[in-house]
């Protein structure tokens, strides 16, 4: 796949698979390569940014990077910089220490419902990192809860993270209560970030190293199922609004065809990691969208 050519054969196959490549083709004329100035003050606005990739022993992770509005700037036609970076204890801090790292990124604004996704090439900055843009472009409010971004930071700051090879009881609960997550593909030439949301309890927690979840009916461009297709190894990043916890796992993931058209995720966990804290912001609670199914449906 070249930084022009949207789809790689893993999302062909998925898109002609459910019958949309067509829609697909369509949709796929709104990814380009440059931030246009829309998307450039979009980002500016933005609080915190997450950055999927794999480290250097090849697990793949979804992280958040926090800072105040006008930390994500572009700085290029091309380029967009993120100062301050990953915590030193982030599983990606070793492999975004490096030149030329395959990295896919998402800006989500809960306060307005807005999302952009720019996937690339990051390398270190003084100040941070630069993204070298292969692919930009946004997607539409679909299951995205709305939030308000309230007055002031957390004044402690991120905690060492816990470790471990399988869920606690209570982070298997707040997968379960959670409305939104993250989650990092890759493919043979790049990565992808992408967003996932729903009323709570649309994550299901099988046992404490499997989950599973609803694939609902998107974009057609099947960007993460496809890079699944071709490549099972996936990072989910879960969350707390309020608290600033999150909870980073990676693992592998594979998508089950149902016979009436409907799509399900599980997933295999073969590493957690939780940090409190680790977002200075808290958001009210939310206001689901009224494109969430309703569970049981």
């Amino acid at each position: 796949m070249t930084p022009y050519a949207p789809y790689h054969h893993g999302s062909r196959a998925v898109q002609d698979l459910v019958g949309v490549r067509e829609l697909a083709d369509h949709v796929g004329r709104s990814i380009g390569d440059g931030i246009r100035p829309v998307a450039a003050a979009f980002l500016e606005l933005q609080p915190m940014l997450v950055i999927g990739g794999a480290d250097p022993e090849g697990s793949v992770w979804a992280s958040l990077l926090t800072g105040e509005p006008g930390f994500v700037r572009a700085t290029g036609p091309r380029q967009m910089s993120i100062a301050g970076g990953p915590r030193d204890a982030d599983p990606l801090a070793a492999a975004l220490a490096q030149e030329g790292t395959p990295v896919g990124t998402i800006a989500l604004d809960p306060r307005t419902r807005r999302r952009m996704r720019l996937n690339g090439r990051a390398r270190p900055t003084p100040r941070g990192l630069a993204v070298e843009a292969d692919q930009v472009f946004s997607n539409c409010p679909k299951y995205l809860q709305k939030r308000q971004l309230l007055p002031g930071r957390r004044a402690t700051g991120p905690e060492a993270p816990t470790r471990g090879a399988a869920l606690t009881p209570d982070q298997s609960a707040f997968i379960a209560a959670a409305d939104t997550f993250f989650l990092a593909t890759v493919h043979a030439h790049g990565a992808d970030a992408s967003h996932r949301g729903g009323n709570p309890g649309f994550v299901r927690v099988a046992s404490p190293t499997e989950l599973a979840w609803r694939d609902y009916p998107g974009n057609s461009m099947f960007l993460t199922l496809g890079n699944l297709a071709t490549d099972p190894r996936a990072g989910l990043l879960f969350l707390d609004w309020t608290t600033g916890t999150t909870l980073q796992l990676t693992g592998t993931a594979r998508t089950d065809h149902a016979d009436d058209g409907s799509r399900t995720l599980h997933f295999t966990l073969t590493e957690a990691l939780q940090a409190h804290s680790a977002s200075p912001w808290q958001w009210s609670a939310p206001e689901y969208s009224p494109a969430n199914p309703i569970q049981g449906d």
